[in-house]
């Protein structure tokens, strides 16, 4: 065995110390404006011009610009007038608000609440709880009461999670063909997003989206246009209303935030409600079986220790908690991007 001579230890320390500054870096120039205003004018801008533009301080905005270059966010270039940024097509493409692909709503939430319950992940990790009582002084009994704390709260979390399938949705809907199921729910579904692209994909179906009245009203304001006929929506608590029958169920992002005993009693009432013939699609994140990674999935099991009751799994304890519902074939196809499918059948 090598020595530690042998290891590149301050670099790896160095690099992992540093990842919530980069992480803020990127959080504060979204927040700032920086990518939009870049977009916007249609041509490189000075740091004067955009500190001008964006009420900053013309000392920290060329520093915060100078960061975002040296994380390839932007670009600059050095003139007879000075340095010139300009934004990366990354930054474009998912930086800007305007962007089909923006990722800013859940930048701008992990920034403002994902941050605050980290604070606490060493008391997380103690108590075996979420934070929110520590983070925002209210309850961590009902993880989604409290993620819903405000109006303001719930809207920043549903157009986060939109974001996020308009990057990722097509992926997991298109793991598996689904068109034979014309007739679909979307447990949870809030602000539409996975729905809009499963009736895209699948312009023969249905999709209800299932989720708490005041979730189903915000989503109707916001972000599901009446001429979406393919899109309806059913209001109610799927762990205590009745859950009405359709062909398949679609649970994105659901079974992560519960223990597993709160899993297996939905997925009994999806059991029962659900066609003969029929199925339910789970997507999320999927933990290698010896847990070794990904990366990523291991950092958001974490996050579930911090915000909610649950945690990342394996394929294989998905489909446990399938098989114990009653479902009987099962599919796992990774996507290779951030989320998976697996696909039960009764």
């Amino acid at each position: 065995m090598g020595s530690t001579e042998d290891l590149d230890y301050p670099q790896i320390i160095v690099q992992y110390s540093n990842g919530f500054l980069i992480s803020k870096v990127m959080f504060t120039a979204c927040e700032l404006g920086v990518f939009d205003l870049l977009l916007e004018s249609g041509k490189p801008l000075s740091s004067d011009a955009i500190a001008a533009g964006l009420g900053a301080s013309t000392m920290g905005m060329k520093r915060l610009l100078d960061a975002c270059v040296g994380l390839k966010l932007l670009t600059v270039e050095m003139t007879q007038e000075g340095a010139l940024y300009r934004n990366t097509e990354i930054s474009n493409v998912y930086l800007t608000k305007s962007s089909p692909k923006s990722q800013y709503h859940i930048m701008m939430y992990y920034s403002n609440t994902v941050y605050l319950c980290w604070q606490y992940l060493a008391d997380a990790v103690r108590e075996g709880r979420n934070q929110y009582e520590k983070a925002f002084g209210v309850s961590s009994k009902d993880p989604f009461g409290a993620m819903y704390r405000s109006d303001e709260e719930m809207l920043k979390f549903m157009a986060g999670q939109n974001s996020v399938w308009s990057i990722c949705g097509r992926d997991v809907l298109a793991a598996f063909d689904l068109s034979p199921f014309t007739q679909i729910y979307d447990l949870g579904g809030g602000g539409g997003a996975l729905a809009q692209e499963c009736v895209s994909l699948y312009p023969n179906s249905t999709v209800t989206i299932y989720d708490l009245p005041k979730v189903v009203q915000v989503a109707k304001e916001q972000f599901v246009s009446p001429e979406e006929r393919q899109i309806t929506f059913h209001e109610g608590d799927f762990f205590n209303d009745s859950i009405p029958e359709a062909e398949l169920y679609i649970l994105s992002k659901i079974l992560h935030d519960w223990d597993d005993d709160k899993c297996k009693q939905l997925l009994a009432k999806v059991y029962k409600a659900c066609k003969p013939g029929g199925g339910v699609l789970l997507v999320e994140s999927l933990l290698n079986e010896d847990k070794s990674g990904p990366v990523e999935t291991q950092l958001y099991s974490m996050n579930m220790l911090v915000q909610t009751e649950g945690k990342e799994r394996t394929a294989a304890e998905y489909s446990k908690l399938l098989q114990a519902a009653g479902f009987g074939v099962i599919q796992v196809k990774r996507t290779g991007k951030l989320y998976d499918a697996v696909l039960g059948r009764k």
